[in-house]
């Protein structure tokens, strides 16, 4: 039986916890969990330190086997929380290539992809200083 997903539920100190409320959360929260950090020259000119990631944006891979690879997003899996980029691929045993999954917590944005109208006007807003 699928544990329930709680909206009223706070915080806990429980990784297994903290592991079950990604879990079970469902697609419209989860797409929140989907951002990664901006590099710095993007940090200083959006004046955000994150954002949520895209497909097309550029990325820079900070950890795991494919460490210093870049490129762009090409599909974003959100019920699994997972990114595939062009270009980090593996070969499976009867060697045909594969995209190979990669956490968004994994990743630095090197440049966005400014498409979507509503994202521009996202990252203005942001840049704004209050004053």
């Amino acid at each position: 039986m699928k544990a329930k997903f709680s909206a009223s539920w706070k915080s806990s100190k429980q990784p297994r916890r903290q592991r079950l409320y990604r879990y079970n959360a469902p697609l419209h929260i989860k797409r929140k969990f989907i951002s990664a950090h901006l590099t710095k020259d993007l940090r200083l000119k959006h004046k955000k330190r994150s954002l949520g990631l895209k497909k097309g944006d550029k990325v820079k891979i900070m950890r795991g086997q494919f460490k210093k690879h870049e490129g762009k997003i090409e599909r974003i899996d959100t019920k699994r929380e997972r990114l595939y980029i062009n270009g980090v691929e593996m070969v499976k045993k009867d060697g045909t290539k594969t995209n190979y999954p990669i956490r968004p917590s994994n990743v630095i944005i090197i440049e966005l992809n400014l498409d979507d109208k509503m994202r521009q006007k996202a990252l203005e807003k942001g840049s704004v200083r209050k004053g």
